[in-house]
This record gives C-alpha cells, structure tokens and sequence, in this order.
C-alpha cells in the first residue's frame, strides 16, 4: 500500500459518502477484531478507534482509513486487510489523546504500510 494512501478510505468499499461507522463490525481476514467505537480525522488522517471486547483484553486498537477493505451497511460491517494478529501487533493505543499525536499516528501509519499487500475482499 503507499503510503500517502494509507490514511485514506478506498474509492471502492461501498461506503457512502460521510456514513458514520460507530457500532459496525470490525472483521479481519482471520475473525472478528471487535467493533467501531469512535472515527477521527486528526491532521488529514482518517481512522477508526476499534473496541475489541474480550479478544485483547479489553483493549481499543487504531486503524488507519486506508486498512479498510470494505463495507457493508446493510450488514453493519467494516473489512480491513490484515490479519487480528498484525491488529494486535500494531504501535499499542493507550489513550484518547494519541489520535492527537501526530508522532503516534505516524508510527500506526508507518506499520500498517510496511504490511504485505493483500487480496481485496471487496466487491
């Protein structure tokens, strides 16, 4: 993925302009991550806060724009193109106040690029 787009919502994911994704489904290649509890777009760089419920212990995990490999409104579900194990291993989330710290953001964006590509699931 280069990196410029990693911060940026594929044109073709099937999300309609501007659709709120609170509470949609977050599912990897592998299962399910756990859900959108917050989006943000702090210094031009769209991402979404990722509750994942038991599965990490209760932790939230950030994933750029540019991650997500789909959308389904119908079904409420957002894919990303990695694997839960390459979400867990991403730069740890802590607080509220990293979705403000361009140096934090940087490093999440700096790791998800150096991802292998991956087959679109989208339609």
């Amino acid at each position: 993925m280069p990196k410029e787009s990693v911060w940026s919502y594929p044109a073709d994911i099937g999300r309609p302009e501007r659709t709120d994704l609170t509470w949609y489904d977050v599912v990897a290649s592998d299962g399910t991550i756990g859900h959108v509890d917050r989006q943000a777009e702090h210094f031009g760089m769209p991402h979404l806060v990722v509750d994942t419920g038991v599965w990490v212990f209760g932790r939230s995990v950030l994933i750029p724009a540019g991650v997500v490999d789909g959308v389904d409104p119908a079904a409420r579900t957002v894919t990303v193109a990695c694997t839960r194990a390459e979400v867990k291993a991403a730069p740890r989330f802590r607080t509220d106040s990293e979705t403000m710290d361009r140096g934090y953001l940087t490093a999440v964006g700096d790791y998800y690029h150096r991802l292998p590509p991956r087959e679109s699931t989208a339609d």
